[in-house]
């Protein structure tokens, strides 16, 4: 067996040579992330916009309590505010003509998936076969091809933002939730609203009956307060405004 004895200037060399490696490694992996050869998805989901304005998005996710929407319509246009409707492909095939309604008003169409699954149960395939299958009905409806996508049940993971994003997809989640699919009361669904909202907030709600009555009051308070409201693509722009 031969022992090998290293002077100062041996492990010297030896240590900056393990240092220029380790550097160059280092820029491969960099080099390799950036290119696509190694990277994953870097995609987040959105739980507010970027506008860094006073400002504010309605998002409601729709599945059912399509009676209540013509009466929510009335209230929005009242008080100038444009939101995001969430539909389920299979909610837009039994109200074709209310969904054309709500686009027409100047609405933004998004995509809630074609039933209101949990999604945490399907592979990536069944997932993007989904949201793939709301934005063909929901196109043949409206004309308008859906970009955003907010997950049934509010389920999130790195799993489905990165499925969402192979096919072009942004999840979307929320900053201030009004949890009306409990149905309080009126009074109870705006306080929730006036005591978180912030500036470049996503207020979610769903089309209920407490909502419908909520909606004068709490559309005040917002333009009272100042806060102009947008839908989720202009609220997600970061000039703030520009469709």
């Amino acid at each position: 067996m031969k022992i090998y004895f290293f002077n100062k200037k041996s492990l010297l060399g030896l240590s900056a040579g393990i240092l220029v490696t380790g550097c160059l490694l280092a820029l491969l992996i960099i080099n390799f992330t950036q290119t696509g050869v190694i990277a994953t998805s870097t995609k987040e989901p959105v739980y507010q916009g970027n506008t860094g304005k006073k400002a504010v998005a309605i998002s409601v996710n729709v599945d059912w309590g399509e009676e209540y929407i013509p009466g929510m319509l009335e209230e929005f246009k009242k008080y100038d505010c444009p939101v995001t409707f969430f539909v389920t492909g299979t909610w837009a095939e039994k109200n074709p003509e209310l969904l054309k309604k709500m686009s027409e008003a100047g609405h933004s169409i998004q995509n809630h998936a074609y039933k209101h699954v949990y999604f945490s149960s399907l592979s990536d395939v069944e997932a993007k076969a989904q949201i793939k299958k709301a934005e063909e009905i929901i196109f043949q409806i409206t004309g308008k091809k859906t970009a955003f996508f907010a997950p049934p049940y509010g389920e999130q993971n790195q799993r489905m933002v990165k499925a969402a994003a192979e096919i072009n997809y942004e999840l979307i989640m929320w900053s201030v939730d009004t949890i009306d699919w409990q149905k309080p009361s009126p009074e109870t669904i705006v306080k929730r609203v006036i005591n978180k909202v912030h500036n470049d907030a996503i207020i979610l709600m769903h089309p209920t009956d407490p909502t419908l009555k909520a909606l004068p009051d709490l559309l005040n308070y917002l333009k009272t307060e100042g806060y102009e409201m947008l839908t989720i693509d202009r609220i997600l722009n970061e000039s703030g405004g520009k469709s």
